[in-house]
């Protein structure tokens, strides 16, 4: 039994990325899919780890985070890595935290700069 790869194409259209951001990836060394001369096949591995970058980035994790992250995968097996997800985690959303703080306070404040000027209009 044969496991399903994805061609190049395939994978830039599963995750809805640019050509440019898969090789990228490749470069940064988040993927390293399987070469047959020039093509590159991803298989269930590199499908993973592409769920698990964007998932990252939606979350506003660089990167470099992500990439040190599925190495302790590699290096320390799963129960490590599961640890540094729960502090990456605490400190991101510490983050997301406070920008949402500093959102609010923004809406807060242009809100009341918009009645004051269409008050000032009538």
């Amino acid at each position: 039994m044969t496991t399903q790869r994805l061609t190049f194409k395939e994978m830039c259209a599963k995750f809805d990325v640019t050509p440019r951001t898969l090789r990228y990836y490749e470069y940064i060394e988040l993927l390293a899919p399987e070469r047959e001369g020039r093509s590159r096949y991803y298989g269930p591995r590199e499908v993973a780890r592409m769920t698990l970058i964007m998932r990252g980035r939606r979350f506003g994790l660089k990167l470099e985070q992500l990439r040190q992250w599925l190495l302790i995968y590699e290096k320390e097996g799963s129960d490590v890595q599961m640890a540094a997800f729960v502090e990456m985690a605490d400190e991101q959303l510490k983050n997301l935290y406070e920008q949402r703080e500093q959102l609010n306070e923004a809406i807060q404040e242009l809100e009341e700069l918009r009645d004051e000027t269409a008050n000032s209009l009538k």
